[in-house]
């Protein structure tokens, strides 16, 4: 199942069915990707190192980062 989480600066969309959804194992440290428009013209692709090799720490991590990005005014 899909789920999508808006606000005014983001949309997150998350596969519940993908527990490493926007994470990714680089060579044994996670990292996450997401997509930000910062205005209707312009795409800012953001790869972002979790600095753990411990996969529950990346998606606490990244559960974390992206529910910083939804709750920005």
């Amino acid at each position: 199942m899909t789920s999508r989480y808006k606000n005014s600066s983001a949309s997150i969309v998350v596969d519940a069915s993908n527990e490493n959804h926007h994470i990714w194992d680089n060579n044994g440290t996670w990292w996450m990707h997401y997509t930000v428009y910062p205005t209707a013209v312009t795409v800012k692709r953001v790869r972002k190192s979790l600095k753990t090799k411990d996969a529950h720490k990346a998606r606490e991590r990244r559960d974390a980062i992206l529910s910083s990005l939804i709750h920005m005014p």
